[in-house]
C-alpha cells in the first residue's frame, strides 16, 4: 500500500484522545474510521474526548463504536486483574466492525514499552485483525505509529514497506493549529516550539499518564533512574529532551505482525520503571509488569478469541 492508495477504507485505532493528532495529515487525507479505547482521562480523572470529537469532524473522520469506552484507571485495573473477557469481547467488536466498515487497513498505537494502554491496544488490534479473516473472511492490512518516539521512528527493514507522508506547508499548519486549540498545556508547548525551544509536549501528544501536573519528586527520580540505565534512557530520549516541532511534518505508518504487543526485547519497559516510582510515591498499590501481567493477558486475549470463533464457526 502506498500514500496513492487514497481512499481505501480506514480505520485508525488508538488508546487515548490526542494520539489523532500525530496523524493529522493523514487522518485529513485518509478520513478513517476510529476508534479510542479511553476517554484519555488518566490520574486527573478529567477525560479529553470532546476535543478528540472536534479534530475528528474537522477531518471528516467517522466516530466508531468504540469511543472512550473505559476510563483509564479501568484500563490499569483490568490488566491488573487479569480481565481476559473485558479485552477479548472489543477484540470481537473490533473484528465485527473491520468487516461491516469494509475496513481494507488498520493504524493504531506502536507497543513502545511506555504506556500499557498503548500496548494493550496493539494486542487487540492485531487480534481483532486476525479474528475478522478467520470469522468473517475479511482481509486488514495492519499498520501502527509511533506515539511517543520520533515520529519517522522506523526499523530499516520496513522503511520501504512503510507509508510515508511529509506534510506540505498548509497541511502542517493546519496539524499545528489542531494542536494549539487542544488543550491549553499543549498550546503552550506547541507555542514555544515555534519560538525555538525543542518540542516537549510529546508527554500530551501521547497519553495521560505524565500529562498535566506531573508529580515533582516523581519526575525526578525517574529521571535519576534513566541516566543509571543508558539503554532506556536512549530509547526515551524523545519523550525527555524533546524533538525540534519541524519533527511532525513526517507520519509514517509502518507495517506490523499480528502478534506485535505479545513479544518484547530483553529491556525492562518504561511503564515498569515509571509505575515502580508512583507505588514508591503512594500514587499506586501495585505495579503493572511485562512478565507478570502483559504477556499473560496479550496471550490470552489471542487465545480467547480464538476459541470463541471456533466455537461460532462450529454452529454454521
Amino acid at each position: 500500500m502506498s500514500p496513492r492508495s487514497y481512499p481505501a477504507r480506514a480505520a485508525l485505532v488508538v488508546a487515548h484522545p490526542s494520539h489523532e493528532l500525530r496523524l493529522h495529515g493523514w487522518l485529513e487525507q485518509a478520513k478513517p474510521y476510529v476508534c479510542v479505547l479511553t476517554d484519555g482521562g488518566g490520574r486527573s480523572a478529567e477525560p479529553r474526548l470532546e476535543r478528540t470529537t472536534e479534530v475528528l469532524s474537522r477531518a471528516g473522520a467517522t466516530q466508531g463504536a468504540i469511543y472512550g469506552r473505559l476510563a483509564d484507571v479501568d484500563v490499569y485495573s483490568a490488566i491488573l486483574r487479569g480481565d481476559v473477557d473485558l479485552f477479548a469481547g472489543i477484540v470481537k467488536e473490533l473484528a465485527q466492525a473491520f468487516a461491516d466498515q469494509k475496513i481494507e487497513y488498520v493504524v493504531g498505537d506502536a507497543a513502545e514499552g511506555y504506556s500499557v494502554a498503548h500496548d494493550i491496544c496493539r494486542v487487540m488490534i492485531g487480534a481483532a485483525v486476525d479474528l475478522a479473516e478467520r470469522h468473517y473472511s475479511h482481509s486488514v492490512e495492519n499498520f501502527d505509529f509511533i506515539v511517543v518516539g520520533s515520529p519517522d521512528e522506523c526499523p530499516e527493514e520496513l522503511r520501504d514497506k512503510a507509508i510515508w507522508s511529509r506534510l506540505d506547508d498548509e497541511s502542517f499548519e493546519r496539524k499545528v493549529k489542531a494542536a494549539l486549540g487542544y488543550t491549553s498545556k499543549l498550546a503552550k508547548d506547541v507555542e514555544d516550539s515555534l519560538a525555538g525551544a525543542p518540542f516537549r509536549g510529546v508527554l500530551r501528544f501521547s497519553q495521560p499518564k505524565l500529562a498535566g501536573e506531573v508529580d515533582v519528586e516523581v519526575s525526578a527520580s525517574v529521571r535519576a533512574e534513566l541516566d543509571a540505565q543508558p539503554a532506556l534512557k536512549e530509547k526515551t530520549r524523545d519523550l525527555i529532551d524533546g524533538v525540534p516541532l519541524e519533527a511532525f511534518r513526517v507520519e509514517c505508518l509502518r507495517p506490523v505482525d499480528n502478534q506485535s504487543g505479545t513479544h518484547w526485547t530483553t529491556e525492562r519497559p518504561f511503564y515498569e520503571l515509571y509505575g515502580e516510582k508512583l507505588v514508591a510515591a503512594g500514587r499506586y498499590e501495585k505495579v503493572i509488569r511485562y512478565e507478570e501481567h502483559m504477556l499473560p493477558l496479550a496471550q490470552a486475549i489471542r487465545a480467547k478469541a480464538e476459541r470463541e470463533e471456533r466455537c461460532v464457526g462450529s454452529a454454521f
